[in-house]
């Protein structure tokens, strides 16, 4: 039996003698240039201070809106073997590891490309802003960059950006920690990337909803997941300049994707995980998408531009 479990039956066992639901504590603070939420079940005053701490550590080591950042020293490394934080690592490991599943489709490396549509400034202070040395090109080369112990090497003229995929990850990360601390569950949410892990509230599956993305005061649909992470990519909430630049970006013309899929929900084991297969869905016909994923131990669902809704075979599993 490993740790979730016992967790989930530790709850369920009280519930079943009687005992009140566990305590559930959240807090919600800036992190990552918006707003999250961190919600631990059990004793967890103690657990969210820690947790919150590694969030902004996080967030400090992989911003590309700070040039003391571990991100933006490898940007301005020019080839050069560049010392790095250890979580650091971790996020240059999970970014070449989603270029390669993805087949491409998530590239870390179309930072000048995503600064040439707009995406230039911080959203949550327009004074913080990327710059790049002049060798900077899109693509770069994911599949070159080097991990030696905590030495990262990138080829000159390939920068990086966390991205989502530094949410997703942000969320496992504390996750793990908070169940270290002895949190008998948790849930963070970084800007939409939901991560759970150990016992739900209720001892059973965290409900969670799902934003339309026309109407966002109402919720398309609710799922449950007992562990692992549900991350929605949109194209309408960052839009720059025209109407029809947005920061999910196709590898292939170096523009923002031109799709009829407006949002897509993904369902995975991990954050890091679903964020690496939801950049398909945007660069992919929605319906090759969609049978993708249960190959990749996903679920997923997109809204098309016209309403329509589409979900994988194995959505289903999770309402």
């Amino acid at each position: 039996m490993n740790e979730r479990e016992i967790a989930r039956n530790a709850v369920r066992s009280a519930i079943a003698q009687g005992a009140a639901l566990p305590a559930r504590v959240s807090d919600r603070r800036q992190v990552m240039g918006g707003w999250g939420t961190i919600t631990v079940v059990g004793d967890g005053a103690h657990v969210l201070d820690e947790a919150w701490a590694l969030a902004h550590r996080l967030e400090r080591l992989w911003t590309r809106f700070d040039s003391s950042s571990d991100v933006q020293r490898l940007n301005w490394a020019e080839g050069r073997p560049t010392e790095v934080d250890p979580l650091t690592v971790r996020l240059i490991d999970e970014l070449k590891k989603a270029n390669a599943l993805s087949d491409g489709d998530f590239d870390p490396t179309l930072l000048p490309t995503l600064l040439d549509v707009g995406y230039t400034a911080s959203l949550a202070d327009s004074t913080r802003v990327t710059t790049l040395p002049e060798s900077a090109r899109a693509p770069g080369n994911a599949a070159g960059i080097v991990v030696s112990g905590t030495t990262i090497t990138m080829p000159r003229g390939t920068t990086i950006d966390a991205g989502g995929m530094g949410k997703g990850l942000a969320g496992d990360l504390v996750c793990a920690r908070a169940r270290e601390l002895g949190a008998y569950g948790v849930m963070t949410e970084f800007l939409g990337d939901i991560v759970v892990a150990g016992a739900a509230p209720d001892g059973v599956a965290w409900r969670l909803g799902i934003e339309d993305p026309f109407d966002t005061e109402k919720e398309l649909a609710q799922v449950r997941i007992s562990s692992g992470a549900i991350v929605t990519s949109s194209q309408r909430k960052r839009r720059f300049g025209s109407t029809d630049k947005h920061h999910l970006l196709s590898p292939t013309d170096a523009s923002s994707a031109q799709t009829a899929v407006q949002t897509a929900t993904v369902i995975a084991g991990t954050g890091a995980h679903a964020e690496a297969l939801s950049k398909s869905a945007f660069v992919r016909h929605p319906d090759a998408f969609l049978e993708w994923l249960p190959a990749q131990s996903a679920a997923g669902m997109v809204v098309l531009d016209d309403g329509h809704i589409r979900t994988s075979t194995n959505w289903e599993t999770y309402r």
